[in-house]
């Protein structure tokens, strides 16, 4: 489902993610959207990239949880600060996830009306000197 304000963006991810849909999590970001895989780590641009992404984030198998703290907006633009933890599941080591962390997300309305992702930073300033 299209997300119609700056906050339904993370509404949004979070069902689809819950649903395992991982087509539905693509659609949530313009073409050429910033995804950071990993705190400390580069953004990738390309689709094929980005879905690989959230495909690792799907195949944790874990419970997402996000909650939006703060949006602030200038006409057509947004950022969107909210927390979230990922628990249960497991990682590549077979140990169970226990992530938190802290989003700052910007995000685009467009001409339709929905908004999409243009930036996806899960970890804020993490992994940042």
């Amino acid at each position: 489902m299209p997300a119609y304000t700056p906050e339904e963006t993370h509404l949004e991810w979070t069902k689809a993610f819950h649903a395992g849909d991982l087509d539905g999590l693509v659609a949530m970001y313009e073409p050429g959207a910033a995804v950071m895989s990993a705190a400390g780590e580069e953004a990738v641009y390309e689709p094929a990239a980005v879905r690989e992404v959230l495909q690792g984030f799907l195949a944790l198998g874990a419970v997402f949880d996000l909650r939006t703290q703060r949006t602030i907006r200038s006409g057509d633009i947004a950022i969107v600060y909210s927390r979230w933890t990922m628990t249960g599941g497991s990682g590549a080591d077979g140990s169970e996830v226990n992530l938190t962390g802290q989003t700052s997300d910007v995000v685009r309305r467009q001409p339709d009306g929905t908004w999409l992702l243009v930036i996806d930073n899960p970890f804020g300033c993490e992994g940042i000197d």
